[in-house]
C-alpha cells in the first residue's frame, strides 16, 4: 500500500513539473489566448512591407492655397483695369463729311446770299473761272484737259467713279459726237449767279449756279428766267419732284481748284 501510494506521489510530481516546462516553452498555451506569431526580417515579402508615404501633390506655380479650413476659394488676383481706347482720328480734310457735289438746297431751306459780281471773289477763283470759259469757248473740249488735273486731284465730272478718260466720259454725256453742248453748259452755268458756301472751313466753295443752294420754292418770276436759261421747263417740273436743283454746278475752292462738275443727284 505504501509503495502504491509513493508511486503515484512520484508520478503526480513528474506530470507537474512536466506541465510547468510546457508554461515556460509556450507562454501563448499558458495564457490562453492566440499571439501573433513573429516572423524574421528575411522572412517577409517584399510586397508586405509598408510603403513610403507619397508627397502630396504640388500646385502650380502662382495659385494661392486658401486658409486652411476654409471652403472658399482662394480670391483671383484683381486684373489690370483696361486702358480706355482713344477716340478715332478723324479723317483729314473732311473726309467723311458728304459729297459737297450733292444737290444742297431742300425746300424749306434757308435763302443763301447770291452773287452776281466775280470782282468779289478770291483772284484764284477769278482765274480758274476764266479760264474755263475761255476753253469752253473754245469749241474743244480738249482745251479742258489742262484744268481738271490728275491724280487725287482731278476734277470729279460725275457721283460715282469713271472708267477711263474722264474728257471722253464728257463727250458721252454731250448730244453731239464732240462735246460741245457741255461746253456751252459750262458758259451757261458760269455766267449765271453764284454762291459762297461753308466759308471758313475744309468744305468752303464757290458755286455755280446758285440754284444748287436756292431752295426751289423760293424762286421768284425773275430767278426762274434765269434758271431756264440753264434748264428746260420740263427739267424744272422734274426737279420739283425732286425738291432741289439737280442739273450741272461747278465748284471752285478758295484756291482756285476746279473741285467739280457734275449733273444728277
Amino acid at each position: 500500500m505504501l509503495e502504491k501510494h509513493f508511486s503515484a506521489s512520484v508520478i503526480a510530481g513528474t506530470i507537474c513539473l512536466a506541465a510547468a516546462v510546457c508554461a515556460f516553452s509556450f507562454p501563448a498555451i499558458s495564457a490562453g489566448r492566440d499571439v501573433p506569431v513573429q516572423l524574421a526580417l528575411s522572412e517577409i515579402k517584399k510586397e508586405e512591407l509598408p510603403k513610403a508615404a507619397e508627397p502630396a501633390p504640388g500646385k502650380p506655380a502662382g495659385e494661392t492655397q486658401g486658409e486652411p479650413g476654409s471652403d472658399e476659394p482662394a480670391a483671383a488676383p484683381d486684373k489690370p483695369a483696361a486702358a480706355p481706347k482713344e477716340p478715332a482720328a478723324a479723317d483729314d480734310g473732311g473726309a467723311a463729311a458728304a459729297n459737297p457735289a450733292m444737290p444742297n438746297a431742300k425746300e424749306g431751306a434757308p435763302v443763301p446770299q447770291v452773287e452776281y459780281d466775280v470782282s468779289k471773289l478770291p483772284f484764284p477763283v477769278q482765274k480758274m473761272r476764266e479760264l474755263i470759259l475761255t476753253a469752253a469757248k473754245s469749241g474743244s473740249i480738249e482745251a479742258l484737259r489742262p484744268l481738271i488735273g490728275s491724280g487725287d486731284d482731278v476734277t470729279m465730272l460725275s457721283l460715282t467713279d469713271i472708267d477711263g478718260d474722264p474728257l471722253a466720259y464728257l463727250k458721252s454725256l454731250a448730244g453731239d459726237q464732240d462735246g460741245q453742248e457741255i461746253l456751252a453748259i459750262l458758259v451757261d452755268v458760269l455766267e449765271s449767279g453764284y454762291v459762297h458756301l461753308d466759308a471758313g472751313t475744309a468744305d468752303e466753295l464757290y458755286v455755280w449756279p446758285y440754284f444748287f443752294a436756292y431752295p426751289l420754292d423760293k424762286l421768284d418770276a425773275k430767278q426762274k428766267v434765269e434758271l431756264f436759261q440753264i434748264v428746260t421747263a420740263g427739267d424744272y417740273d422734274e426737279m420739283k419732284q425732286f425738291g432741289t436743283y439737280v442739273f450741272y454746278r461747278l465748284g471752285i475752292t478758295p484756291k482756285g481748284r476746279w473741285r467739280f462738275f457734275v449733273t444728277g443727284d
